[in-house]
């Protein structure tokens, strides 16, 4: 049973427009951070929450129904993608969790995060599909590294950037009190986890309070992107769970979570570097697409000094005759 919940989304201090979008629905609860041009963030990040939201269609249980929806949220943003010209390399990531049988069962693409807190203590349960992760990981990078690498924006895995994602899923026995958060990388580029613990072991009793108070955080350690933040606690296994409009209330969906101190005026707004994708083989040569960037110019600028060349050639033998 899901004794209490919790969830908001706020637009940042540095950000246009919030592509966080997220579902509560017990027992599914899903998060994705949308990227791209123009609108395609937000369009990515809402096309990948629909398919969550309209779950019926996807049959089965456990990973199998939670791997379905992810490869049905990728084929949605794909095949939008690939139709409109607008909306031509958006992406998002998304990580799911279903409540079901004494476990809670997860779906993780990119970089947006679950967590667990239990007994004190807060474990992350995802890795990261990310540029730093894959350096960390293989020793190329430390962790304190990482926090500041400029490319850690940078994702190797994504939804709708190819017909078919590799989904990571995994099942965790659940026990009363546990808490599950799942976040986008707007709350933890901003704070680290023990600012993460005291804030949700603070406001245990009041889940809404936990959720603003992390979106606070978040927003004085910098806001420098969208923050969104679900929270749900699994109690004991007896009874209904209450309805979910008396209980579970919500923090503004458009961006307004924490309207005393978000967002700064547009005159002190500056510019945010977008979530890019590159696939893993980049991520062990970070330098390789500027290499080819580079070289690529070289030739053109080669092929344009030949071409004057002949030109010139080709005057001077005329007027010799």
């Amino acid at each position: 049973m899901i004794a209490q919940i919790g969830h908001g989304t706020d637009t940042g201090k540095r950000r246009r427009r919030n592509e966080d979008e997220y579902v509560v629905a017990p027992p599914l609860f899903a998060i994705a951070d949308g990227m791209g041009g123009a609108q395609a963030g937000e369009l990515a990040s809402s096309l990948a929450a629909g398919a969550v939201r309209d779950d019926e269609s996807v049959s089965g249980s456990g990973e199998r129904r939670v791997a379905d929806l992810i490869q049905e949220a990728n084929r949605r943003v794909y095949q939008r993608s690939s139709q409109d010209a607008s909306a031509s390399g958006m992406g998002t990531t998304m990580t799911v969790a279903l409540v079901e049988d004494g476990a809670v069962v997860f779906g993780h693409v990119g970089d947006s995060r679950a967590y667990l807190i239990r007994e004190g203590q807060l474990e992350q349960l995802t890795e990261d599909h990310s540029l730093v992760a894959e350096l960390v990981r293989s020793g190329k990078l430390s962790p304190e590294e990482a926090e500041t690498h400029p490319q850690r924006s940078v994702i190797t895995r994504a939804l709708g950037t190819d017909p078919d994602v590799d989904v990571d899923t995994f099942s965790i026995p659940t026990h009363p009190g546990d808490l599950f958060m799942l976040c986008s990388d707007g709350l933890t580029s901003m704070v680290d986890g023990g600012t993460i613990l005291e804030a949700t072991e603070k406001n245990r009793d009041n889940l809404h309070a936990a959720v603003k108070a992390l979106i606070r955080a978040a927003n004085k350690g910098g806001g420098e992107d969208n923050i969104t933040v679900v929270l749900f606690e699994i109690g004991a296994d007896v009874g209904e769970p209450p309805e979910q409009t008396a209980q579970y209330p919500v923090l503004g969906t458009e961006g307004n979570g924490e309207v005393d101190e978000d967002t700064i005026d547009e005159l002190d707004r500056v510019p945010a570097v977008d979530t890019k994708v590159v696939l893993p083989v980049d991520a062990e040569h970070p330098q390789a697409e500027r290499g080819r960037t580079l070289r690529n110019r070289l030739l053109a600028f080669a092929l344009i000094v030949i071409a004057l060349a002949v030109v010139v050639i080709v005057v001077l033998t005329i007027r010799g005759r």
